[in-house]
């Protein structure tokens, strides 16, 4: 697609699903890509498929900040540059709020929200010296529709569009442009996360009979990334044509 190829683009959560199949999809269109994730074996793995002289790998967690700050550095000192950021790393802890998982409610916070706040914060000085960029969010259906068991992941999905609003707001006198993703059932590893005892079968077997490839969300960056400079995409709301919710 015009105006992807020659970017460079950093993606969290890339050791799988959305972010894996994102790289695959900018590789070909002639991106290279900064890939991190906490399994390094999985990027290392991904690395060799696409080829070493179009991806760098790092090892991160992203609700360590300074690791976040550390990954990007990394890729601009690999590539020279960072053309587009793309904060998709994300945990999905469905269940009714009066089972009292606090330490999925922790995490669900550390990583969908604080996760993208530290991507931003680590991207955002590169692109305002530039005066270019562009910052690609995951959202979800859940972040525009609250269903029972999804108060805490609904929560830090609305949180992602709230903060992306903002910045976009801000950041227009440095020519950034923000996109939010709203996926609904895509085929990922993202239900594997979902552990309350009766919920975690019932989404599985939703996700086995409703979820769309993860190609969908790899086409709508491409989408995003390939319009002209002038044009922000700003939010894209997909689900697989047969999902009701």
């Amino acid at each position: 697609m015009e105006n992807v190829a020659g970017k460079v683009v950093v993606i969290t959560g890339a050791s799988s699903g959305l972010g894996a199949e994102t790289a695959r999809h900018l590789v070909k269109a002639g991106a290279k890509v900064a890939l991190g994730a906490r399994r390094l074996d999985r990027l290392e793995a991904l690395a060799h498929e696409l080829g070493s002289e179009n991806c760098t790998v790092f090892k991160v967690d992203v609700i360590e900040r300074e690791q976040v700050k550390t990954f990007v550095d990394h890729a601009v000192k690999s590539f020279g540059r960072i053309d587009v950021m793309i904060n998709n790393a994300g945990v999905m802890p469905l269940g009714p709020l009066e089972l009292l998982r606090f330490d999925e409610w922790d995490q669900c916070i550390d990583v969908n929200v604080k996760g993208v706040l530290w991507g931003i914060a680590a991207a955002l000085p590169y692109f305002k010296a530039q005066k270019s960029g562009q910052f690609i969010h995951v959202a979800s259906v859940a972040g525009h529709k609250v269903g029972i068991g999804s108060a805490i992941y609904s929560a830090s999905k609305y949180s992602v569009r709230v903060i992306s609003e903002g910045l976009r707001q801000e950041v227009k006198p440095y020519n950034i442009r923000t996109t939010v993703l709203s996926p609904g059932a895509v085929d990922t590893e993202l239900p594997a996360s979902v552990k309350a005892e009766g919920v975690s079968e019932g989404v599985a077997q939703f996700y086995k009979a409703t979820a769309i490839p993860a190609s969908s969300f790899a086409r709508c960056v491409l989408f995003a990334m390939s319009q002209p400079e002038d044009v922000d995409i700003n939010e894209i709301l997909f689900r697989p044509t047969k999902q009701e919710l």
